[in-house]
């Protein structure tokens, strides 16, 4: 093995650690996600109230932004579950 391929190598392998999401990362942007979704929806609503709007793309929006409020209760309900059986756990 040449010197330099270890020297790429120990590069490499530094730069893909520093690129790997953290959970705090994954977390934030899957909470941006949502909220994403639930403005897109609540502006798709409002422009179907205040105009001609296309009631395909509300239907649409409204549906993505009612699964998504079903995964952060599934998410939360699981997190609280989490927690609940800690608590049980004998110290």
């Amino acid at each position: 093995m040449d010197i330099s391929t270890t020297i790429a190598h120990r590069a490499y392998e530094a730069a893909k650690l520093g690129t790997s999401p953290s959970a705090d990362t994954l977390v934030g942007r899957a909470a941006q996600q949502f909220a994403d979704v639930v403005a897109m929806g609540e502006q798709v609503a409002m422009q179907s109230m205040t105009s001609n709007g296309d009631p395909h793309k509300l239907v649409e929006a409204l549906t993505q932004s009612e699964l998504a409020v079903q995964t952060a209760v599934s998410v939360r309900d699981k997190v609280v579950e989490a927690y609940q059986e800690i608590l049980r756990m004998p110290v």
